[in-house]
């Protein structure tokens, strides 16, 4: 039984699908305005392994994976300003660089990918509902605003009362609010700036609405699953949730799911520290498997610590998993029984544990190393699980020698083809019982970031 953590009721729950066979998922996606960064990609493939392991729970058909992008706000039109180009050649750009850094990353596209700017009719619609309803007004200055004292329930996935907010927090004074916690739905459109038009005058609409529109015009008024970072709980998904429940009359989400923030050197990262990296500047360092691995190394909801360490780390645990399946790549994943596997499922099952999860393919990996030369059905069929079981997580699915080959030797430059020769060099040196000459390549080599590996008669060969 999957068991998750709800953050709307701040505890694990057995997660009970409004329709088994028809099990929704929507998380909030990009703004795109710059290249996708390491928290980015925190958000990308943690929910890329809970759409993983849903359809291995349901099946793939019965699961339908809705990933959002922001391709319309303040910061999309500063930036395009400052670039002196059209907004929507900007985002085009962008939207394009963070289809790469997700392929890089072994993310598996959504089953839907709606932006803000196409769905301009629902969001529209959606702001006339809630005016009907009440819940929103027309203000006198052009703009739309949600009037929050009017919906009863708001604050029930952050804990905040609105009393609290008035008198804890510094709000803008805005004379068109009726109240300064009021948040806007449509913006009165100002010079130079794109527009729609609209039913109160041509502008574009609030961060919040798109969302709430996106969301219940791909899923339904009422899905399964919400999720996205931490960091967007409130006021972002408390906004959601006022808008979406505000016109529809039924409840938005079962179970809303956040990660939690990266760390930069147990810092938060952030542009003004100068600990701000994006996706594309640690994979010029680290492979992107790598960068997927060390994410799944922390549980979700925990903060992750990035660091040059821990990327280590994560490369040497990926490089002991790819050494035990050298010599298996003929063998198909399997999902067969065993105590890994069990041990693999049970982590998952709860709050799709990772760091647990992982834990099993290193057992896996272990019983291939201790049957391989004695008992191969055995070893092979540690390897079907170890295959099968990372997949679900989005691991191993290069071959051993393409992960282990890979990389840049230092400064010599040597290519696999100049290694190969260097090798057999010394396996001639080592028939000669020239054991100077096998040791100097061998160092040759090692200087350049190769490591050789001398098993049952043959050696193979590792980027360090």
């Amino acid at each position: 039984m999957l068991v998750v953590y709800n953050s709307l009721n701040k505890q694990k729950e057995s997660f009970k699908p409004i329709d088994p066979e028809n099990i929704r998922l929507y998380v909030c996606g990009m703004t795109v305005y710059d290249f996708c960064h390491i928290g980015h990609a925190r958000v990308l493939v943690v929910f890329d392994v809970i759409y993983r392991y849903l359809c291995q729970i349901y099946g793939k058909e019965h699961v339908t994976y809705v990933r959002n992008i922001t391709d319309i706000d303040d910061k999309i039109i500063q930036r395009a300003n400052e670039n002196k180009e059209d907004f929507s050649d900007l985002t085009r750009r962008f939207i394009e660089a963070m289809h790469e850094d997700a392929a890089a990353l072994g993310v598996l596209p959504p089953n839907q990918e709606p932006c803000a700017t196409g769905h301009m009719s629902q969001i529209i619609e959606m702001i006339e509902a809630l005016i009907k309803n009440g819940k929103a007004y027309a203000a006198d200055n052009g703009d739309v605003y949600y009037a929050i004292s009017h919906f009863a329930d708001y604050g029930q996935l952050s804990g905040k009362k609105l009393e609290d907010l008035r008198a804890g927090e510094r709000v803008e004074v805005d004379q068109a609010k009726h109240d300064p916690l009021d948040f806007v739905l449509w913006k009165a459109a100002k010079p130079g700036e794109p527009s729609w038009p609209s039913p109160w005058g041509d502008g574009r609409p609030g961060w919040h609405i798109e969302c709430s529109a996106m969301s219940t015009h791909c899923l339904g008024n009422h899905f399964d699953i919400h999720g996205g970072g931490m960091d967007l709980q409130f006021p972002h998904h408390e906004n959601e949730i006022a808008q979406s429940e505000g016109a529809t009359g039924e409840k938005f989400v079962n179970v809303w799911m956040h990660n939690g923030f990266v760390r930069v050197d147990e810092e938060k990262m952030s542009k003004s520290l100068g600990n701000f990296f994006t996706i594309r500047e640690v994979t010029k360092q680290y492979a992107p498997e790598v960068i997927r691995y060390f994410i799944l190394t922390s549980h979700y909801r925990s903060p992750l610590n990035y660091s040059e360490a821990n990327l280590n780390n994560a490369k040497a645990a990926l490089t002991t998993l790819y050494t035990a399946l050298k010599g298996m790549e003929q063998v198909e994943a399997k999902n067969n029984k065993g105590a890994a596997v069990e041990h693999f499922y049970k982590a998952m099952d709860d709050d799709f544990n990772t760091p647990e999860a992982l834990s099993s393919l290193f057992d896996l990996a272990k019983e291939i190393n201790r049957f391989r030369q004695t008992d191969l059905p055995k070893a092979e069929q540690a390897a079907a699980s170890l295959k099968f079981l990372a997949t679900q997580l989005g691991l191993l699915q290069q071959t051993p020698d393409a992960f282990l080959k890979a990389g840049q030797s230092k400064q010599g430059g040597l290519t696999d083809e100049d290694i190969e020769k260097l090798i057999q060099q010394r396996n001639d040196a080592r028939c000669n019982k020239d054991w100077a000459e096998s040791d100097r390549i061998r160092d040759k080599l090692k200087e350049q970031g190769i490591i050789l590996e001398d098993t049952a008669g043959q050696t193979g060969w590792r980027r360090e």
